[in-house]
């Protein structure tokens, strides 16, 4: 049988805390390891198309740091980390799908209404790309959405 791997996706957000503790508690009961991924989206085109990569980015170097930071909630659980550059759905199903990874764990952010149609989802983008399952999670105590009333004539 192959090792089970299990892919956290984190933005440094805490909206991943509880699904960071629930892939360690996961990959602890199947005798797994997690893959701790975050991903740098690509510098910006300017007008004219042409890229701006100016210097080597010092914020990489961060980004390794803050990165090297996200550890299992349990030190015994093997994992690796990886600093990938990408559109970060499409990044986030590719690297599942190259390292054969089982599941996904996730936190959602919990947009709802114009933020959500402006901002969009990179957890349902996962879910609609990804290789395997993927289980998101809503930080413990963020509200949820409360629906918006309907205004009379409206149907």
């Amino acid at each position: 049988m192959s090792e089970r791997k299990i892919l956290f996706p984190t933005d440094f957000s805490h909206t991943g805390d509880a699904a960071l503790e629930l892939a360690t508690s996961l990959a602890r009961e199947r005798g797994g390891k997690l893959l701790i991924v975050h991903v740098e989206e690509p510098p910006a085109a300017y007008g004219a198309g042409e890229m701006y990569y100016g210097m080597p980015d010092p914020v990489t170097d961060d980004l390794r740091k803050m990165l090297d930071q996200v550890t299992p909630t349990d030190p015994q659980i093997p994992c690796e980390r990886r600093l990938i550059t990408g559109d970060p759905a499409t990044a986030i199903a590719r690297l599942a799908a190259d390292e054969g990874v089982d599941l996904i764990v996730m936190g959602t952010h919990g947009r709802t209404g114009l933020m959500r149609l402006l901002m969009g989802s990179v957890a349902e983008a996962v879910v609609r790309r990804a290789p395997c399952p993927v289980l998101t999670l809503r930080q413990p105590g963020e509200a949820a959405a409360s629906p918006t009333p309907m205004q009379p004539g409206e149907a």
